[in-house]
């Protein structure tokens, strides 16, 4: 019994096939499907079956997600709901070809800027593509867009879209390049180490295309300048590691009208979407309020592999082009998950909340607010009374040197552990503090390390709530006692 049948065609095919992605048959065989596909689109004949009417060996068919050469061939049965996928092989592209059309450089009347001979060379593999072709490189070469954070998702974000051909970028971050940076954020080099971000980027980017304009903002973003720092660009992308900094590009996306490209890592997973409010739901559509302070972990806490912000940070340099140009789908109600130990990508559908504050049916976010209060994170005074539970790193050094009596406890995770340790430090992982209360004297004084400092704070607030009283947190952890006391104890 025939069926009806999505077959997908890939882009080398697509000429072929009056440019359409997916062209639906009526069929009850994988065989009858194809023949049906090359009736009604006759030049797809010959690159999909050879003279003897055999289906090539270089172009694969699946049903779903089976290769049909591992079925029954042409005779696979179609059932309700199945679809075919046209898998042809496909290399990096033959020699170099020539732009075709008119001299654009020598043009520009409508509006989007010219592009010189050297342009046309440059970006020739653009040139060619009939969805971008001429006027699609001009319309990158005219556009600006916005990129908040220079770290693991903005290195590959600003590298491609440097090379894409965008006409202008900004870049906000006000850190400077660290070793424990390398691993991930491509943007720079051993030479960078100790570099402004931005000085060391602007280097990179003008080296990699010097007709690239390429604007730095060395500052926090934050409610009083973001509005003054996006309103010259045409698309934001959020390479932000902090909720403060996420609810505020959202927020100042959504009231100036703004596309937010918006994507997030941690350790072996990723997430991506595209928020603009005027066409779907923005970032409080999916997480009306923050975590707590201290339950999601950074990737400075928690690790990332370094391979994954250069996956995430590519694809969401894919949606601004995309937003750019005009072209297929952005993810505007959607988000994609990506998850690098299964290798797989997962789609969930996005919708608009009604209720949201801020782009919902009764609105009542109408300007920045204070973010670091919204996400619950320590004023001022909730500081100065952590100060007085710290002691600093030479502190520590000389209660050691005097043989003070006290408790040394490490609440990072065994890994960390392994790479760095203080001298008595007893290790008891953060996540396994409230099983091993029983461990601690609550008699005796209790000194509380990790990594920087946060994770031993928790913990620290923690031990206050059952009952705990002779408490002290070492104040940048282990790392401030690598920079300040021993260089010996390894960094990571």
């Amino acid at each position: 019994m025939s069926v009806r049948t999505t077959i997908y065609i890939p882009s080398p095919l697509r000429p072929y096939a009056g440019q359409h992605a997916a062209v639906e048959v009526e069929a009850a065989t994988v065989g009858e499907a194809l023949r049906a596909l090359v009736t009604a689109h006759a030049d797809l004949e010959r690159h999909l079956y050879d003279e003897q009417g055999r289906l090539r060996r270089f172009v694969n068919v699946y049903r779903n997600d089976e290769d049909v050469r591992h079925l029954q061939r042409d005779a696979t049965p179609l059932s309700a709901g199945d679809t075919l996928s046209i898998v042809p092989s496909i290399a990096g592209g033959a020699g170099p070809q020539q732009p075709a059309g008119p001299p654009a450089w020598a043009t520009g009347a409508d509006g989007l800027p010219a592009l010189s001979p050297a342009e046309l060379l440059r970006y020739g593999r653009h040139l060619i593509l009939p969805e971008v072709a001429l006027e699609g490189q001009r319309k990158l070469k005219a556009a600006s867009v916005l990129i908040v954070g220079a770290g693991g998702l903005g290195s590959p974000l600003a590298l491609y879209l440097a090379a894409a051909g965008v006409g202008r970028l900004g870049l906000v971050d006000f850190d400077v390049v660290d070793e424990s940076n390398l691993q991930r954020q491509v943007l720079y080099g051993t030479a960078s180490v100790g570099l402004p971000k931005l000085d060391a980027a602007r280097a990179r980017l003008q080296d990699l295309n010097p007709g690239v304009r390429v604007d730095t903002y060395a500052t926090r973003l934050t409610s009083q300048n973001a509005f003054e720092i996006l309103e010259p660009y045409d698309v934001v992308v959020d390479g932000t590691d902090n909720f403060p900094t996420r609810y505020l590009v959202n927020d100042a996306c959504a009231l100036k009208a703004k596309p937010n490209v918006y994507g997030s890592i941690f350790r072996f997973e990723g997430q991506i979407s595209v928020f603009d409010a005027a066409r779907g739901p923005c970032y409080r559509c999916l997480y009306p309020d923050p975590p707590p302070p201290g339950l999601v972990p950074s990737c400075a806490e928690g690790g990332v592999l370094g391979v994954l912000p250069g996956v995430v940070g590519t694809l969401q340099a894919m949606e601004a082009i995309k937003l750019i140009l005009g072209l297929g789908e952005p993810l505007i109600g959607r988000l994609m998950l990506f998850d690098a130990l299964g290798m797989r990508f997962r789609e969930l559908k996005l919708r608009k909340d009604p209720a949201c504050p801020l782009c919902g049916e009764r609105r009542t976010v109408t300007e920045l607010v204070d973010y670091e209060q919204f996400c619950g994170l320590p004023g001022a005074e909730q500081v100065a009374e952590n100060v007085g539970l710290e002691l600093s790193v030479r502190d520590l050094e000389a209660r050691i040197a005097r043989g003070d009596d006290f408790d040394l406890i490490d609440v990072r995770e065994p890994q960390e552990f392994e790479i760095a340790r203080l001298p008595g430090a007893r290790l008891i992982p953060l996540g396994s503090l409230p099983a091993r209360v029983s461990e601690l004297d609550s008699s005796r004084e209790i000194v509380l390390t990790c990594h920087t400092g946060q994770r031993s704070m928790r913990a620290l607030e923690f031990l206050r709530g059952a009952g705990f009283r002779k408490l002290q947190n070492l104040r940048g952890g282990i790392a401030a006692w690598s920079r300040e006391v021993d260089p010996s104890v390894p960094r990571y």
